[in-house]
């Protein structure tokens, strides 16, 4: 029998793989569409394109991935059950999401997952609400 302590990193790397295909699958469809739309290219040429870029994009940096980690909630808020919550949350949004059209960022799926489980672990508090905000206003620009 495994070590307990085993079990949440394994139920994270799980989820973590779920989320990865939810976001390619949602990533590849809103980067294809308009070029199969429109015909410039056949829908196979497309999703190579868009698998292509998103294998590049791994290459591109870790600053998201450290915000995400680092920057939304305070360190002693950031736990297994924290992280497992955000990830359920993000994946069965994703997919709702997905499955009816609507256009969605995953990565701030992620960000609302997290934010409110730790809100919901540790209170308001445990937030950074400054850079949360940030996040917000990014989203309402873009």
């Amino acid at each position: 029998m495994p070590d307990a302590s085993f079990l949440p990193y394994l139920l994270i790397i799980l989820l973590a793989i779920g989320f990865a295909f939810v976001n390619g699958t949602n990533d590849t469809a809103n980067a294809i569409a308009t070029v199969v739309g429109t015909r410039v290219l056949s829908p196979r040429k497309a999703i190579i394109m868009a698998a292509v870029a998103n294998l590049a994009g791994v290459f591109t940096g870790t600053a998201v991935a450290r915000t995400i980690g680092k920057g939304i909630l305070g360190p002693e808020s950031l736990t297994y059950e924290t992280v497992i919550a955000g990830l359920i949350a993000a994946v069965i949004w994703s997919v709702v999401a997905t499955r009816k059209g609507l256009p969605v960022s995953l990565t701030h799926c992620l960000v609302a997952g997290l934010a409110m489980a730790g809100v919901a672990m540790a209170g308001f508090g445990s937030v950074d609400w400054g850079i949360l905000l940030k996040i917000i206003a990014a989203v309402g620009i873009a």
